[in-house]
């Protein structure tokens, strides 16, 4: 599908890179090669006054590949220092080899010493996908010395540090302006703490042939803007608003008004034919007043919402919900009716308490619901977000749509995550506009994984285009154009 892009597990990366191996004839020299002259090709492209080149380097393939580059830079003119720790000589003969062939060809190497020479460009070529643990000693005060340095940093493969699988940064981590990775794109890279350290992401599959890849399936995908269109058709000209469902919305108690406003219009604008609103009385003015487009009813028990759940075809619940007794019997409520269910908030603390498998469910976490779902705490959640979302989903026999940087959306068979998104929706209220949006997918026939998909990389499009003009100070409402924008790509 257009638009979308496999990601791989380090293990898969590895078997991937020995079959290339296999492949160009068994010497993974050839591999090395490779990635070491396209990472200079990089090195020119972005930094082509770089005079001053310092390749830190590590004892397996990450810093053969550095060796390289390194070689490569110096051949070239430029003034090359390669630094490595006293217990990182090379440690397999493939970088034996790219080291030897660099000191052949003049290049100077020299151990740590506290501080790196003064550079244009500072290459990390450290540790690769083969450290998942914090940096400790000397190799945490390398990383340490490799931050604190001015020039920018270009990263091979992946920072050292990041937890190429889960995202992570254990401990000390490179700071990356600009990070390669070869050969495949590495699950952990998009999500989570990985964000910070990254920069821009590029990838180089080394003029692999098609074969390389035959056998290995990945283990996620990422979303773009692209891969919207086949999930947002056009309508057919003759068609009416039934057949764009009918949301109901569940929440809004007292003093919490806007966050079923917000889910109720995120509803509307990402399409659904009709929408409902079931709320306490006090909200029925204002949420009229608001949106006159959606079909406001007071609820002040069970009784009252029977009928609305009747003509509906999803149920969003949870936005200003409240765990009160109100709440509480809504929520139950919602999950007896049969019908397609996107949860969120409120109605997601209310669910941790029960951990009750439901049938066809959207559940929308931040981290924090997400550790009371899975009884941990955050920090456990944020370490392996992609596990994380994975685990809430086998619980709950639900898809789930785990917030933060780097969404990740998984259900029990398949992981996808947005490449969309930004620090500026990290506000109140966004939450809410996303339960909306995805209810409205699911209403309009889309199945629950590829609502909750469509819906949070929909979510995170218009959250760029809304912040285009600056993050600080971004509210939920200011998304509301840009849905409806881009739910009609």
């Amino acid at each position: 599908m257009s638009g979308t892009w496999p990601l791989y597990s380090t293990q898969a990366a590895r078997a991937l890179d020995q079959r290339a191996t296999r492949v160009l004839g068994g010497d993974a020299y050839v591999l090395m090669q490779r990635a070491g002259q396209v990472a200079w090709q990089h090195v020119l492209q972005y930094w082509p006054d770089a005079q001053r080149i310092v390749v830190v380097c590590g004892p397996g393939s990450n810093g053969g590949d550095g060796y390289v580059l390194a070689r490569h830079a110096h051949r070239a003119g430029r003034s090359v220092d390669v630094v490595h720790l006293r217990s990182h000589v090379p440690a397999n003969p493939v970088a034996q080899r790219a080291c030897t062939e660099y000191v052949a060809a003049g290049g100077r190497v020299a151990l740590f010493d506290a501080v790196l020479p003064h550079a244009d460009l500072v290459v990390d070529a450290l540790f690769g996908i083969g450290l998942s643990r914090a940096p400790e000693g000397e190799a945490r005060a390398l990383i340490e010395a490799v931050n604190t340095q001015a020039a920018p940093v270009f990263a091979l493969d992946v920072p050292s540090g990041v937890d190429a699988d889960r995202g992570s940064a254990p401990g000390a981590a490179v700071l990356a302006t600009r990070t390669l990775q070869f050969i495949v794109r590495h699950v952990g890279l998009h999500t989570g703490d990985a964000l910070e350290y990254t920069g821009q992401l590029a990838l180089e599959e080394l003029d692999l042939p098609g074969e390389s890849f035959e056998g290995v399936p990945a283990d996620a995908s990422l979303l773009d803007h692209d891969a919207l269109v086949p999930w947002l058709l056009p309508r057919r000209r003759n068609t009416h608003k039934g057949e764009s469902g009918h949301v109901l919305c569940v929440g809004g108690d007292e003093g919490s008004g806007g966050a079923i406003a917000l889910c109720a219009e995120a509803a509307l604008r990402a399409g659904a034919g009709l929408v409902s609103v079931a709320t306490r009385p006090a909200h029925v003015p204002a949420l009229l007043a608001r949106r006159p487009e959606a079909m406001v009813r007071a609820v002040e028990s069970t009784d009252d919402l029977v009928p609305m759940v009747a003509r509906a075809r999803v149920v969003a619940v949870g936005p200003g919900l409240g765990q009160g007794e109100w709440g509480r019997a809504l929520f139950q409520h919602a999950l007896r009716s049969g019908l397609p269910l996107v949860v969120d908030a409120d109605a997601l603390n209310l669910l941790s308490a029960t951990a009750h498998p439901l049938q066809d469910a959207v559940l929308t976490p931040h981290p924090g619901e997400a550790a009371r779902l899975l009884a941990c705490t955050v920090a456990d959640v944020q370490r392996d977000r992609v596990g994380a979302a994975q685990a809430i989903a086998q619980r709950y026999a639900a898809v789930v749509v785990l917030k933060g940087a780097g969404t990740v959306v998984a259900s029990g068979q398949a992981t996808r995550i947005v490449a969309a998104g930004n620090p500026g929706m990290a506000v109140g209220g966004m939450g809410d506009l996303l339960t909306g949006i995805i209810a409205s997918l699911r209403a309009q026939g889309l199945s629950a994984f590829d609502a909750a998909s469509a819906g949070a990389l929909l979510h995170g499009l218009a959250g760029d285009a809304a912040a285009w003009d600056g993050e600080r100070g971004l509210l939920p409402s200011d998304l509301l154009p840009h849905v409806r924008r881009l739910a009609n790509p």
